[in-house]
């Protein structure tokens, strides 16, 4: 399995401005690679090839009077500036012919220097190192100084350095793990849990334990409505502005840190503790165009989610994801009998059938685990929810009563 390994950069004003060279000479290529395409396709030609567009615009450009500047930076910046082009366009016609999976995109755009984002990328034909005190060695940058938090589990095989909306760089190492090392870090546990997701509480467990919502952006909602009131009030184009817009960001960035330090530490822990999982497959999209909009994207259930799904395939347990119109909060864990549904500011309720008292998450989380299959009984077998035989009044069309036959 191949993973994200990111720390910290510390550039000098020297080595910010190498690199803000490398990411201007990058987007650049992109943008000329995009260009190319976008004519052909007026004019009614087919598409160049990689190696056509590697060879005009970079071999060549480098020797007009235009572009000389591009040799300034590492030529393996440039290469994969152009890969990254080729990629965004596989992706768009995959996403055409429906080859894809997820959501349709668009053609590539156009990048800009005023982009919140800036990255470049080096392979292993750059010749990067990590120096024996630590440095990332970069060519044609120089050796930047890491903060280290934790150790690299092998060679990575590229770095890519980015520079996000609110000024911070990071080196992204691409590492690719060992299964058998992966595996033999966790030991196995006889442990199966069901997950209820929520905004009263982030997550209830089917064993009744309750996680509750940190809400970061509820939190820092005043302080970033005070940063942006005072970033309304600058002028554009000038130097206050720019300082305004960092702060906005850096208040930004400081919730998104917070919340995926928070889904880390919570899927670790679920991962470490339980042989398998269930979670219900929610539709989160959806959920964001209601009224509750601010607080689903608060919580980040999907990030969560996508968490708990690829640590799970790298230390060998299992995630069931339900379907997202399973009844959980409708039918009694204790006898299988469905209620109906209810509205939210019903948490607690009493089964018809067995007079059984329900938490409504703890409940739901319950029969979570149970259509997962993850349920087991005292002789060790897994259950599914058994089928309840529909009341009398309820069997029919429209749930009218049945007539006695004549006979």
């Amino acid at each position: 399995m191949q993973l994200r390994y990111s720390f910290r950069l510390y550039p000098n004003p020297v080595q910010r401005t190498a690199l803000a060279q490398a990411f201007g000479c990058a987007r650049v290529v992109f943008n000329d690679a995009v260009r190319a395409r976008e004519d052909a396709r007026a004019k009614g030609k087919p598409f160049p090839e990689a190696g056509e567009l590697s060879k005009k615009l970079i071999t060549e450009a480098k020797r007009s009077k235009d572009r000389s500047w591009l040799g300034e930076v590492s030529a393996v910046v440039l290469q994969q500036s152009l890969r990254d082009a080729e990629a965004a366009y596989k992706n768009f016609f995959a996403a055409l012919k429906g080859t894809r999976k997820g959501p349709k995109l668009g053609p590539p755009r156009f990048k800009s220097r005023k982009d919140n984002r800036q990255s470049v990328r080096f392979t292993a034909n750059a010749r990067w190192k990590i120096t024996p005190k630590g440095r990332l060695a970069l060519p044609k940058i120089g050796e930047v100084r890491v903060k280290w938090s934790r150790s690299l589990p092998a060679t990575p095989s590229s770095v890519t350095v980015i520079k996000d909306a609110a000024g911070r760089y990071f080196a992204s190492f691409v590492i690719a793990t060992d299964p058998a090392t992966d595996l033999t870090t966790v030991p196995d546990t006889e442990q199966r849990v069901g997950i209820d997701l929520g905004l009263t509480h982030f997550a209830v467990l089917s064993d009744g334990t309750k996680i509750g919502s940190p809400r970061f952006l509820r939190r820092a909602e005043k302080k970033l409505k005070k940063a942006q009131r005072e970033l309304s009030r600058k002028q554009k184009g000038s130097k206050n502005r720019e300082k305004a817009r960092l702060k906005v960001a850096r208040a930004h960035v400081s919730v998104a840190d917070a919340r995926r330090e928070f889904h880390h530490q919570l899927s670790t822990k679920l991962i470490r503790e339980n042989q398998a999982i269930g979670v219900e497959n929610l539709a989160v999209n959806g959920l964001a165009r209601t009224r509750l909009a601010k607080s689903v994207h608060d919580a980040g259930w999907s990030s969560f989610v996508n968490m708990l799904e690829y640590k799970a395939a790298r230390y060998g347990r299992t995630l069931v994801k339900i379907g997202r119109f399973e009844p959980t909060s409708q039918t009694c864990s204790a006898c299988g009998h469905r209620d109906g549904p209810k509205p939210l500011h019903i948490r607690t309720w009493t089964c018809p059938a067995c007079q059984t008292v329900h938490d409504r998450d703890t409940n739901a989380a319950i029969n979570v685990k149970t259509a997962a299959g993850l349920a087991v009984t005292a002789c060790g077998v897994q259950v599914r929810p058994e089928l309840v035989p529909a009341q009398r009044r309820e069997t029919g069309s429209h749930g009218f009563p049945l007539e006695p036959c004549a006979t």
